[in-house]
């Protein structure tokens, strides 16, 4: 005679089994049993970004991704080209940043209502040939400019991942931009927090902080970093340095394509 078992508490142990793989494996999604991943993006190319984003990185020793336009002088490229060689990552912002209309008033020659899809390619493509010439590399990562991915009425993402110009490319969102679901991401829209508001340390290190609790990928998108425009305090930029040289053991600070080639890397194992 075979003991019935109780089906309501075997269902429950069986459930307990089950779940301990998936939380584990939520644990361990990172390099080095990490709890999250940092990604510190700036945009345009800014003054600011030379004179105080990259020596604080470089005094934290932590890693950033710059997205460059066509607006950047000889002296600033020789400027890029040491960043470079230090280990940050140069990227593609296109050539002329055009936006649409509502973000450029008086720039008629640059709203995305007048672009069509081929331009803002040649675009992407002579901007890739700008990078190569500082810092000798081939293989790039995107950001839309003001997180725009519509040119005369026609959403160009998937002409650009076609093109093979960028592996990656990266958008806009707000605070709760946090990446957790891996599988459903489009690594053509990759989501990311626009820090415009000028925000404070302490808002900073919040964002780091709910990345951290939900195991996930958060990445912030700068512009000005104490000066230029839509900028955030040198001082506060500094405190979440600070904050995440000091949380080394539980957060990877890494570059915008170093942590989504991993990404793609672990999504290819799970399938």
């Amino acid at each position: 005679m075979f003991s019935m078992i109780p089906v309501q508490p075997f269902i429950i142990r069986l459930l307990l089994v089950l779940t301990i793989p998936i939380q584990l494996s939520a644990q361990e999604k990172w390099p080095g049993g990490k709890k999250a991943a940092i990604v510190l993006t700036y945009d345009d190319g800014l003054v600011s970004q030379l004179n105080t984003a990259i020596p604080q990185l470089r005094q934290s020793t932590l890693t950033g991704t710059f997205f460059l336009t066509g607006n950047v002088t000889e002296d600033q490229m020789l400027s890029w080209r040491a960043a470079a060689a230090d280990g940050f990552e140069l990227a593609n912002h296109t050539l002329y940043h055009p936006c649409s209309k509502k973000m450029y008033e008086n720039a008629p020659q640059y709203y995305t209502e007048n672009y069509d899809v081929n331009a803002m390619l040649k675009e992407a493509g002579m901007m890739n040939k700008i990078l190569f010439g500082i810092d000798g590399k081939r293989s790039r990562t995107y950001a839309f400019p003001c997180s725009e991915s519509v040119v005369g009425g026609v959403d160009y993402t998937p002409a650009l991942k076609q093109s093979g110009l960028v592996k990656y490319a990266r958008s806009g969102g707000d605070i709760h931009s946090i990446i957790t679901d891996f599988s459903t991401l489009d690594l053509y829209k990759i989501p990311s927090w626009g820090v415009v508001n000028k925000e404070d340390g302490k808002a900073l290190i919040s964002f780091v902080e709910a990345a951290t609790a939900k195991g996930g990928l958060g990445i912030f998108m700068f512009h000005g970093v104490g000066g230029d425009y839509l900028d955030v305090s040198g001082a506060a930029h500094e405190q979440l340095l600070q904050y995440l040289a000091s949380h080394r053991k539980d957060i990877w600070v890494a570059t915008f394509q170093e942590v989504m080639d991993y990404v793609t890397a672990q999504q290819k194992q799970q399938r």
